[in-house]
């Protein structure tokens, strides 16, 4: 099977697309074809792959991704079985003939417009109503994978839930720390910005150090660097998710701290997972998957819940974890055990991987194959913004 897979948003090394649904789809012997923003992440892909490089949709700034997007995909359509894409916003894009198209919901778009400081507020509600009418469109055209169970309520069909869950090491690298706490993830207003900068403040006179590993929006990065400066936190700026959670490993705890938004309340933060997996206590703000996850589950709890947009209780969880090794221990303990056994993703690969299988194969098999291109050739010029890679 050949998997065109395409995404205009996400950093082309997004720990969903490439580290778990490409590496699935790689592990089984498919053939995949990457279209992604490469140069302008000063990404190199990976050599496994046929690659595809196409400007990065941001901000207001995404007609010219998406005029890019669809003349790469109207060309290597016909060359795949099968379109996995990753963005609402290749809905616009995608070309009259093409293969089994498959829409990878990520998030609760319509609930996600409502945070996005890009968007006018004048415009959120319509533009979130629009979406809707999108989606309901989309399901009679395509096949959905969703990355949430609470994303069911969206749609009118049944689809498959492929969830955000994690490589788990049999142990983790090292126990967990008493000198700082991480974040892992992507850092906005809404995923607790302001919240991490004055909680590293408070942490700071104690000896324990906040690190934040993860890109962030355009209108927090200048905040991040004041807080860098004043030496109140450490900001890496985006590492890839393998790298990042060898990062992660050995500090006291892990924090999460959405705001209660209605695109957070039915998610579960992978993040959460994540320092689970690589035992970390996790400290979380009470969204309710996250927190029935940490503190409700009969294992035992796996952290400390703090309340909403309250940086001084989360800096005293933290600072009563670093005052009790065997809490930390505990904690530390159950969450991987957890996560070992209910967040394991080579189970969720197989099931994701058969799934695209059987839809390709109702729909008549994989297609004989088209010549391809070269990988040293060039698309000219004046076809715009899109560049072979690979």
């Amino acid at each position: 099977m050949h998997a065109l897979v395409a995404t205009v948003v996400h950093h082309p090394e997004d720990a969903r697309i490439l580290h778990r649904q490409i590496r699935a789809l790689l592990d089984a012997g498919h053939t995949v074809t990457y279209v992604a923003p490469f140069r302008e992440c000063g990404v190199t892909p990976w050599s496994e792959l046929r690659s595809v490089d196409v400007p990065r949709a941001s901000g207001r700034e995404r007609l010219s991704a998406l005029r890019a997007a669809r003349a790469v995909l109207a060309e290597q359509a016909p060359r795949a079985d099968l379109l996995l894409f990753h963005d609402p916003e290749l809905l616009m894009a995608l070309p009259s003939e093409r293969p089994v198209t498959v829409w990878d919901v990520h998030e609760d778009t319509a609930a996600s417009i409502l945070t996005k400081p890009w968007v006018p507020r004048p415009a959120r509600r319509p533009l979130g109503m629009l979406v809707r009418s999108l989606e309901r469109r989309a399901e009679r055209r395509m096949r959905l994978l969703l990355a949430e169970e609470g994303y069911r309520s969206r749609f009118r069909r049944e689809h498959p839930v492929v969830p955000n869950t994690t490589e788990v090491p049999e142990t983790p690298a090292r126990p967990p720390g008493d000198d700082r706490v991480v974040y892992l993830g992507h850092v906005s207003l809404a995923r607790g910005a302001r919240e991490m900068v004055e909680l590293g403040r408070l942490l700071r006179p104690h000896g324990v150090r906040l690190e934040i590993i993860g890109g962030a929006d355009a209108g927090v990065r200048p905040m991040l660097r004041e807080a860098q400066q004043e030496d109140a936190l450490t900001w890496y700026g985006f590492v890839p998710n393998d790298r990042a959670l060898r990062m992660c490993a050995g500090a006291m705890a892990g924090v999460s701290l959405l705001h209660d938004t209605p695109n957070y309340r039915h998610s579960m933060p992978t993040k959460v997972v994540e320092y689970m997996a690589h035992g970390l206590p996790v400290v979380t703000s009470p969204s309710p998957v996250a927190a029935r996850l940490v503190t409700e589950r009969p294992e035992g709890p796996a952290g400390l819940v703090v309340p909403f947009r309250d940086p001084s209780a989360t800096a005293e969880a933290v600072l009563r974890l670093r005052a009790d090794q065997g809490l930390r221990t505990r904690l530390a303990r159950t969450g991987h055990h957890i996560a070992q056994t209910s967040y394991h993703w080579p189970v969720q690969a197989r099931a994701f991987v058969k799934q695209l299988e059987q839809w390709v194969d109702e729909a008549g098999g994989p297609a004989p194959r088209i010549p391809r291109q070269r990988s040293d050739e060039r698309a000219p010029a004046s076809e715009g913004d899109h560049t072979y890679l690979a």
